[in-house]
């Protein structure tokens, strides 16, 4: 029996992903519109959240909505607020590439209570509630136990076109590729994030991100038992652009190697 909240998401994410899922078929055929330097939006990406905003609105009219597309939707008083990305991994899937997800969170009175990450062609549900644990549809998720640099995979997602970042980036990847095990970049933070819940990956971080990219996977990831903070050691993740995530073995030291590098 998944909460109720998360009965809500999971109905809307799965309508959305009907959509996706066959536009994704006939990624050759959509429109594509540039929207800023080398980010674009699909008309299904248009779809899909109107599907969601719609579904969500519907089971929760007095929540006030954060959307990727149209920003801010509904009062400023509710204390309730859905934060949605409905095709994290726009790129991905517009070239044909199977990895990207749904993402839906619910923040109360600025505290995120609840989200779920949602993979359409894995039929992998990600999901948590603030102090009931996360889940990959029924099974319980830790984080892993892995304590040493030389042992761990980490994630990142790597400036492009016109984006800021590049040089930390880069200043950062030469420790990473010295002293950890690999590096992988996907392409979808919010997926990334849920790799880490799920003990795939040991940590993740980025620069330059949006609420709608990090909302459920920081309730993902401290529900399985991880850490998350922005890249400098802020607690607002959510807000701040930058995020760390990571079990608590290596929490201190990927924090403490990337910001070197990123200083020097």
């Amino acid at each position: 029996m998944w909460p109720p909240i998360i009965n809500v998401m999971d109905a809307a994410a799965r309508k959305a992903a009907r959509s996706l899922v066959h536009d994704f078929g006939e990624v050759e055929h959509l429109q594509v519109s540039k929207k800023g330097p080398a980010d674009f939006v699909s008309e299904a990406d248009r779809r899909a959240e109107q599907i969601l905003q719609f579904e969500l609105s519907k089971a929760r009219p007095e929540f006030s909505l954060l959307l990727e597309e149209q920003g801010a939707v509904g009062s400023e008083e509710a204390i309730d607020r859905w934060i949605v990305d409905p095709l994290d991994g726009t790129t991905n899937f517009l070239h044909g590439i199977p990895h990207f997800a749904i993402s839906i969170a619910h923040e109360q009175n600025g505290e995120l209570e609840a989200g779920m990450i949602y993979d359409p062609l894995r039929d992998e549900t990600f999901w948590a509630v603030r102090g009931g644990g996360c889940f990959l549809n029924n099974t319980r998720l830790r984080v892993s136990a892995r304590s040493n640099l030389d042992v761990a995979v980490l994630a990142t997602g790597i400036p492009f076109g016109g984006r800021p970042g590049k040089e930390e980036m880069l200043a950062a990847l030469v420790p990473v590729m010295e002293k950890t095990a690999g590096l992988r970049r996907f392409g979808a933070a919010s997926l990334d994030l849920a790799y880490v819940a799920a003990g795939r990956y040991d940590a993740f971080w980025e620069i330059g991100l949006s609420p709608w990219d990090v909302a459920a996977g920081i309730i993902l990831v401290r529900e399985a038992g991880g850490l998350v903070s922005e890249l400098d050691g802020r607690n607002d993740p959510l807000n701040g652009g930058t995020i760390l995530a990571a079990n608590n073995a290596l929490f201190d030291p990927v924090g403490n190697m990337l910001r070197d590098a990123m200083r020097n």
